[in-house]
Formats: C-alpha cells, sequence, structure tokens
C-alpha cells in the first residue's frame, strides 16, 4: 500500500489493465564493446519469468526476507523488485559493501534476519582476501540461500562460503544478463551444489553449448544459445522498428540456423551444469586455441600475492599473446620470482598455451556498474584505439595507466 507524507492512512492503488508486452522496463547494455543496446521489456513476460526463478529456483516464499547488492542500473534490481509479488519482503542497501568494514553485509544478514543473500564473486574475493569469517562474528541463523552472479563462481569461492559463512546452506551462482532481464542458468534446491559448477538451465530455458550450427556439445567450451523462444525476451530495442539491430544482436552468429546467441564462452557438463569461462569477445587464441579468461584468473587470484587481475590477448604477427595485468596484494612485489611462481601455476593446472607471454603490475582493474571486468576496453587500448562509452566504466581513471604501458609494449 501507498501511505500519503501527511498521515498512516493507506491509499488505494489504481491498477490499469494493459496488454501481455507492454513496455515495462528499458534496459541498456554496458556499452564497453560498442554503442549501449536499448533493451526493452514487456510486463507479462519479465514478471513471468521473475516469478518462476523467485519461486521455483529459489524456493522464495511469504515468509523470506532477500537482499541483493545491487544499484538501480543492474539487471539485478529490476529482479529484486519482483520479489514483491512473491509476499517475501525485501531489504535494500545504501553504502559501500566495504564500509565500514568487509563485515558490513554480514551484520546486515544478522540485524535484518536476511533469509536469502544476493552478492557477487567480486565481494567473496575480497572476503577472502581480508580473512573475514562471518560465522564466527555473526548470527546467521536466518541465512539459507546465497546467490551469486556477475562473474563466475570459482570452486575457491564455493569451499569458502561453506567453511566460513555456513555448511548448511543452499549457495546458487546464476547466469543471465541485461539482454534477457533474468536467468539462462541458476540454482535449483533439489539438486546437488558441485563447486565450479552453475547447478542447471533455467525452467523453460534451451540452453546448449555451440561451436558449429546445430550441434550441442558437452565437456567443450562453446558458445552459448537458447535454441527456442523463452518468456522474457525483449520487445525489442528502443527506435528499431524493423528490429534489424536486434535481430544482429542476437540471431545471426549462426546463419543456418536461427538460434539466441548470447555471448558467454560456457561448458555443459555430464551433471546436467554448467560452467561459464568468460565473454565470448573476450576469449584468448593463442595458437588458435580459445581460451576462456575465467579459467587464467582462477589460478591467478588464488596466490596470495595477487588481489586482482585482468587478461588480454594481443594480436601480434598473425597469432595472440596473452598478456596478465596484476593488481598486487599489500606488501606485495612483481620480481622475477614472483612472475615465475604465476607462469608455473597456471602452466602447472591448465596447459602452456595459457601462460601469458607478458605480466605487468597495475594500479586497478577496470569494472562495468555490475561488477563485471573490462577486458575488451585494455584491448583496444593496448591496439591503439578508443574506449566508446566510458562513463559505463566505475573506475575509468585506471585507464590512464593502460594507456601509459600501452605506449611502451
Amino acid at each position: 500500500m501507498v501511505k500519503t507524507f501527511n498521515n498512516d492512512e493507506p491509499l488505494p492503488i489504481n491498477f490499469v489493465d494493459v496488454e501481455f508486452d507492454h513496455p515495462v522496463y528499458i534496459l541498456f547494455s554496458s556499452g564497453t564493446t560498442g554503442i549501449p543496446k536499448c533493451i526493452v521489456h514487456g510486463a507479462g513476460g519479465t514478471l513471468l519469468q521473475h516469478k518462476k526463478e523467485l519461486i521455483l529456483h529459489c524456493d522464495l516464499s511469504n515468509k523470506d526476507k532477500l537482499f541483493y547488492y545491487t544499484t538501480c542500473g543492474w539487471m539485478m534490481w529490476n529482479w529484486m523488485v519482483s520479489t514483491l509479488s512473491t509476499g517475501a519482503s525485501l531489504v535494500t542497501f545504501d553504502g559501500s559493501p566495504g564500509f565500514p568494514t568487509m563485515e558490513a553485509l554480514w551484520h546486515l544478514i544478522e540485524s535484518e534476519k536476511i533469509t536469502v543473500f544476493g552478492t557477487s564473486p567480486k565481494y567473496i574475493q575480497a572476503c577472502m582476501n581480508k580473512d573475514i569469517h562471518p560465522q564466527n562474528n555473526h548470527n546467521l541463523e536466518s541465512l539459507r540461500t546465497i546467490l551469486s552472479t556477475g562473474a563466475p563462481l570459482l570452486p575457491e569461492h564455493y569451499s569458502w562460503v561453506y567453511q566460513n559463512v555456513k555448511s548448511n546452506l543452499h549457495l546458487a551462482s546464476i547466469s543471465g544478463g541485461t539482454d534477457i532481464i533474468s536467468c539462462f542458468m541458476l540454482g535449483n534446491p533439489v539438486l546437488p551444489v558441485r563447486l565450479g559448477e552453475i547447478q542447471c538451465a533455467g525452467l523453460g530455458m534451451a540452453v546448449e553449448a555451440w561451436n558449429n550450427p546445430g550441434k550441442n556439445l558437452q565437456g567443450t567450451k562453446a558458445e552459448l544459445v537458447c535454441t527456442r523462444p523463452f518468456a522474457s525476451m525483449p520487445i525489442g530495442f528502443w527506435n528499431d522498428k524493423e528490429n534489424k539491430k536486434y535481430s544482429a544482436a542476437y540471431f545471426e552468429h549462426f546463419t543456418s540456423h536461427t538460434v539466441w546467441r548470447h555471448g558467454d564462452f560456457i561448458e555443459a557438463t555430464p551433471n546436467g551444469g554448467f560452467i561459464i569461462h568468460g565473454r565470448s569477445d573476450s576469449t584468448l587464441n593463442p595458437g588458435g586455441v580459445r581460451i576462456g579468461t575465467a579459467e587464467i584468473y582462477r589460478q591467478v587470484e588464488n596466490l596470495i600475492e595477487i588481489e586482482d587481475s585482468l587478461a588480454v590477448g594481443k594480436p601480434v604477427n598473425g597469432d595472440v599473446e596473452i598478456i596478465l595485468f596484476v593488481k598486487l596484494a599489500e606488501g606485495s612485489m612483481l620480481d622475477q620470482d614472483l612472475i615465475n611462481k604465476i607462469k608455473s601455476e597456471i602452466k602447472t593446472n591448465l596447459t602452456p598455451r595459457h601462460v601469458p607471454a607478458k605480466i605487468i603490475a597495475i594500479d586497478g582493474i577496470p569494472y562495468t556498474r555490475s561488477g563485471k571486468k573490462v577486458e575488451t576496453a585494455i584491448l583496444k587500448i593496448l591496439q591503439g584505439e578508443s574506449v566508446p562509452n566510458l562513463s559505463a566504466i566505475a573506475n575509468s581513471e585506471v585507464l590512464q595507466q593502460y594507456n601509459k604501458i600501452s605506449q611502451t609494449l
């Protein structure tokens, strides 16, 4: 109910009947690879998809309190708002998750008795780096589910949560995007949780992994496609009356098949789950072998000397060399011993092709406002190109150092 400013008497809500595809949200893609897509989402499809994900995949009921750390500019805000349609309560937060300490959100869970907590691998990694042990300092009895998105949730993140937060909760990595205002793959409260895997495809989402038209692969890194229509497909792009931009964005990658190609680099597992290896446009191709950046981050960011990292593949003499930028942990120095350690870790746990040609210390890693690393922007800088739409990068000031480095490479 809506309350007046003058007293506590509720005002009536006037509902208006609209068509199923009546526009309800306009969302913009990050714009880090070009002009942002202006995506129009319909009321019916959005609500239907969200209720499916919230009630069935997250087991949400009117007894729950859900909190997701998000800004109003990220689709997780729209997804979170749909919680109100389930009868559950919302908890919101205005501030930094690291202020006054990295314990702030764990304190919020305790004080507000939150049952479903939404976060990101970046926040979990930050807690790991600070050696936080939430279960030792907070009463987390109410907490039963943790949702994570924005980047791949690594096996180390799963282990940390179950060892340091709570052993008997549902940890669900979820993945979708602004384009569909929902998830292609997410959790399932009645399936096992496996380290490093998203549990399953969303109900009604015909998700497959393709490298070749019509060939669904398992155990191979490939393109995420959705082979059938789904409820929350956009109703179009703004001012794209003939749907030319819409069609080009999603349906023209595989010319012989009309399927939604999302731009994620994934692997379907024998368990019916999925592993995200990064974005297709940021995959590395040394020697013609496609490598997901998330594979490298998993190895590098597990080292205590490294706080954060970013990898790009720079074209050199008809091939690609991997350049790895590392943000060092406090007190660490990128000397030859650490360089050798990083290369050895990558070579031992992955392959020689994954080993970077150059490792460079950097003060900051660029992120979008929704917490995703911006590999494509750095590649453009290294190739002498300008970065479009700097406003899409939350900390664009760090690009100045990359510009200086590019002049020396």
